[in-house]
């Protein structure tokens, strides 16, 4: 399982995102930061906690596959530690699982759970873990809830089988996890490449217009006029940059008055809009985080 996804020089940076309640995140976070802290250092993986003081906070989980495991194993045994201590002061008998839940976007939800849901069952048979894929998406985005849920092996076992899915499902779509800059050439030339439909350059007379490339859509952001300057870059460098690693179109419309945020149109295919909208959120995370 391991050497799967390291040997494939698949051991790439990907991101994995949790949701979880304020309590759980205090949990984690620890007095003064120090839980996250010893997290942080013992798994090498960058690991944020969205701000606010909302129910549900989003654990967003950068670095590469290995450290993601041990992070996330961390958590899973902190989580069940909260257990068991909540246990010796209360009359229950049996132990509740460690449960999990994982923000992932709709469009690999299709590869998680498989034809007629053979995926899911074999990671459900093979680790142990219950494995639930929410029905509807989270509220305001393109993405569902995945619960995980089992004794701390049993998730972490999942949990790599989710990030291999992962893995297959980006190396197809060109889109979530970004990888070191010789194979974002070949991500470039996936993102380039025309959708298998039809062979390249041939359309069907009966159809025309429908030709190999899927249709462009557009998809729009708004980011605080504060951030916008780390997106451009010193004279265009960095959304030039952008525009030629996604090969999307990426208009930024002029700032408002009265308005503190500046809204960018993308235009492509839907794995260039993707890929586009990862390197922007990239470029956001590490201004915000100052990496």
């Amino acid at each position: 399982m391991e050497s799967k996804v390291s040997e494939g020089g698949l051991n790439v940076t990907l991101t994995i995102r949790l949701l979880m309640h304020g309590k759980e995140v205090g949990s984690i976070i620890g007095k003064k930061g120090e839980t996250v802290k010893k997290m942080r250092e013992e798994s090498g993986a960058r690991i944020n906690i969205s701000e606010g003081n909302c129910p549900e906070r989003i654990v967003t989980i950068t670095g590469p596959t290995d450290a993601i495991f041990k992070a996330f194993a961390m958590i899973a045994y902190k989580f069940e530690e909260d257990i068991t201590n909540s246990m010796s002061n209360s009359t229950a008998t049996s132990k509740p699982p460690v449960t999990l839940r994982l923000v992932v976007p709709a469009s690999q939800c299709g590869s998680l759970i498989g034809k007629g849901g053979s995926k899911i069952k074999e990671i459900r048979e093979s680790t142990g873990a219950q494995v639930q894929v929410a029905g509807d998406m989270l509220p305001n985005s393109t993405e569902r809830a995945v619960t995980i849920s089992g004794t701390p092996d049993a998730i972490i076992q999942c949990v790599k089988q989710i990030c291999v899915v992962m893995l297959e499902a980006y190396t197809i779509q060109g889109q979530y996890a970004i990888p070191h800059p010789d194979q974002l050439t070949k991500l470039h030339q996936l993102a380039m490449q025309q959708t298998p439909f039809t062979p390249l350059g041939q359309t069907t007379p009966a159809f025309p217009g429908l030709d190999a490339s899927p249709p462009a859509s557009t998809h729009e952001l708004t980011i605080p006029n504060d951030l916008i300057g780390c997106i451009i870059g010193r004279q265009g460098t960095k959304i030039n940059e952008i525009r030629q690693m996604s090969g999307a179109q990426i208009k930024i419309a002029n700032a408002t008055e009265g308005s503190s945020e500046r809204q960018i149109t993308i235009t492509g295919t839907p794995a260039n809009i993707s890929l586009a909208q990862y390197l922007i959120n990239a470029r956001l995370t590490s201004e915000v985080t100052g990496m």
